[in-house]
């Protein structure tokens, strides 16, 4: 009897490692999730230990392939979206990583950029990259181990240490040090790749003094990237795609058509804009990325990163404690009283696109001698919309039209949130059927891999991924106007302190 063959994505994010399995119709057969912790040395400061990342990983691999095992059943393909800019150094021989991961939103390497961009660097790195200057990226974080981790530089200059984004990392360790690769989504967020040219450019690795011994091949995000050890799962387990988590998420929704638009709202935000074969320079300080790159041809987007999100909401429950769950926060927000005049400017570890200050740290205005917890949710959520609102103005102006928006992430089960976002946005906000978009964005891309058993071509995850709810705006235009420019004012007060 032929067992039935199923994907399983491994999604490996900030809070946690995760591992879905799913059949062709994008349905969930199977799951497992483990925490991931994160260390915070410093203020501003964001780390992992890669053992804990590598250890999830393997966990939530080997649970859920225990779960299709029981069910009869067989992974044919393993897909990765990660975690992107997350910076590794680790030992080509031993495995053994030479430092902790520095997490995408570090930011000890602010004033490092700050030089950069006195130098005059930008418009060099943003030309050939789609980047800007920001400790967001993985360059510099790669300067800094190597700048300050003994013997390190010496190492990778003779390529004993090697670099890694996490999909690097994890493939390495998945194919028993066999694979030192990455796809085209994870190279174009180093600082270091011509999204243009599809390749590592030399002027920059100078720049920031990396050798190119360090450095990963660059594939396809839909490509073979080899085969899991067999001494891990007792298999060996083709390895078809690799993509950076917010393109996953993108690619997940069903955006492969020029103009169609996602939104992530988890620990932070990621607004995405397909924008086909043009890669399209924002003249209003948001970034060019590649979406995917699939049989040798490149599809660019437009991005707008936002540090907090759900991470204000984590605030409130782990800083303020004013809730104890996370979903708390919907039932708070509209049940207290209307208030369109306290705003939170969350620059918890500063402000993303389109401002791009490290610098800057969180402020709360309007605060009475009456405000609650419930105006304090409120304000929280706020906060995501109103950031969502900065990025699309900027793509507005850049060019982008978007009529609509697909959400995904922790925050998108919350419905007052998704109408207050539909309403600040004045577009209809979608949330769609299949929520684990971002699994299922890899998942695909090992599908296409595998061709005649699952997909053909891109165009058929359109027919999989459908919406379930959709939030049409009902504010008038005179109140939204009114809380646009109440928020303006407050930004504009934060940015001036610092």
């Amino acid at each position: 009897m032929t067992k039935e063959r199923f994907i399983l994505a491994v999604d490996q994010g900030t809070s946690s490692s995760r591992s879905i399995v799913f059949d062709k119709h994008g349905n969930i057969v199977a799951s497992h999730q483990v925490e991931v912790p994160t260390i915070h040395l410093r203020d501003g400061w964001a780390e992992q230990n890669p053992e804990d990342i590598w250890d999830t990983t393997v966990q939530s691999i080997g649970k859920t392939l225990e779960k299709i095992d029981k069910l009869g059943g067989e992974v044919a393909a393993i897909g990765i979206a990660n975690q992107r800019e997350t910076t590794l150094l680790w030992d080509r021989r031993t495995g053994v990583p030479i430092y902790n991961a520095i997490l995408w939103h570090d930011r000890r390497t602010a004033g490092t950029c700050h030089k950069l961009i006195t130098d005059g660097w930008e418009n060099t790195i943003q030309q050939k990259t789609g980047l800007l200057l920001d400790p967001y990226f993985s360059a510099t974080k790669i300067s800094w181990i190597l700048n300050n981790v003994d013997g390190s530089r010496v190492k990778s200059e003779r390529g004993s240490s090697i670099f890694g984004t996490v999909d690097s990392f994890l493939l390495w360790r998945l194919t028993g040090g066999a694979i030192h690769a990455t796809d085209a989504t994870n190279a174009s967020r180093t600082s270091l790749f011509n999204i243009h040219q599809c390749r590592w450019d030399e002027e920059l690795l100078q720049l920031f003094q990396i050798p190119s011994n360090c450095l990963p091949s660059v594939f396809d995000s839909s490509h073979y990237f080899g085969e899991t050890d067999p001494s891990l799962f007792g298999r060996k387990i083709p390895i078809l795609g690799i993509i950076g988590d917010q393109q996953a998420s993108a690619l997940g929704h069903g955006c492969v058509d020029a103009g169609s638009a996602k939104s992530t709202y988890g620990t932070g935000c990621f607004l995405m804009i397909n924008t086909g074969s043009l890669a399209l320079r924002s003249s209003n300080r948001l970034l060019t990325t590649i979406a995917y790159k699939i049989g040798g041809s490149t599809s660019y987007a437009t991005e707008g990163s936002i540090f907090v999100a759900g991470e204000a909401v984590k605030w409130l429950r782990d800083g303020l404690e004013i809730i104890s769950e996370a979903n708390e926060v919907e039932h708070l927000a509209e049940s207290g009283p209307q208030r369109d005049d306290l705003y939170l400017v969350p620059a918890f570890s500063g402000l993303g696109a389109p401002h791009w200050n490290p610098h800057v740290r969180g402020a709360l205005y309007g605060i009475t001698g009456t405000t609650a917890r419930t105006e304090l949710a409120r304000a929280a959520l706020d906060a995501s919309c109103y950031q969502t609102s900065d990025i699309l103005g900027a793509a507005h102006k850049d060019g982008n039209q978007v009529s609509r928006l697909r959400v995904d992430g922790g925050m998108s089960a919350n419905n007052w949130f998704l109408q207050r976002l539909s309403d600040i946005l004045d577009i209809s906000v979608e949330r769609p059927k299949l929520t684990e978009t971002t699994a299922w964005g890899a998942a695909f891309l090992a599908g296409l891999g595998l061709r005649d058993s699952f997909f053909s071509s891109l165009a058929e995850i359109k027919n999989i991924s459908t919406t379930d709810s959709k939030f049409i705006p009902s504010m008038t235009e005179e109140r939204r106007s009114k809380l646009l420019n109440g928020r303006d004012i407050a930004v504009q007060r934060t940015l001036a302190t610092f």
